[in-house]
């Protein structure tokens, strides 16, 4: 690779790195082509930007990003490299753990991740369990709407509940003037038999 080359691989690097979020670096070492036709295929489907990378090449353009500094990540750029770009928390790791359900490899080297850097494949469990931003926002919606949707729910239901019982009177209200009706009619009936 020239030197040439290797700036434009570095600026590369930088402008995926520019405003990321979430950072991963997998080792897909021992996957065949297919295999990691695949692995990138999927990763594609869930927006997750996948790029191998030279581990040096790498480290130069972690360490010309300002404003986070990676260096602790640097230990385990060994071997083959994947670097990994994602909106979301969590979705590389689960990426990761679900392709690992049929496959030895991918592994997490290390990882940066709302402001926090981990290190190693034994970090893959617990990242693949961080709630992302949405979902924690989706959730604290759900337990603000909680009470409010009962309170609504009742506010609704009271009125059928009041409707409810008011048809209940009133069939009873009816029959009771039926039942009467039928005597009065005999009692009229009875009055001009007397004459």
């Amino acid at each position: 690779m020239t030197k040439d080359q290797k700036v434009v691989a570095i600026q590369e690097i930088k402008d995926l790195l520019q405003d990321a979020k979430v950072v991963y670096v997998a080792d897909l070492d021992g996957l065949n082509a297919a295999k990691s036709s695949d692995f990138r295929r999927q990763a594609f489907k869930q927006n997750i930007k996948v790029k191998v990378v030279k581990n040096t090449l790498l480290q130069k353009a972690m360490e010309q990003i300002e404003g986070v500094d990676y260096s602790e990540m640097f230990q385990t750029f060994k071997g083959n490299s994947a670097l990994m770009i994602a909106e979301t928390a969590n979705a590389p790791a689960k990426l990761i753990k679900d392709f690992r359900k049929k496959e030895e490899k991918p592994a997490l080297k290390s990882a940066f991740v709302q402001e926090t850097f981990y290190v190693g494949d034994n970090n893959l469990e617990m990242l693949a369990n961080i709630k992302s931003r949405e979902e924690m926002i989706g959730e604290i919606i759900g337990l603000l709407q909680s009470p409010i949707q009962r309170v609504v729910s009742a506010l609704q239901n009271k009125p059928e509940t009041v409707e409810a019982k008011a048809e209940e009177a009133a069939p009873a209200a009816e029959e009771a003037p039926a039942t009467e009706t039928p005597e009065t009619p005999a009692a009229e009936g009875e009055a001009p038999a007397a004459e």
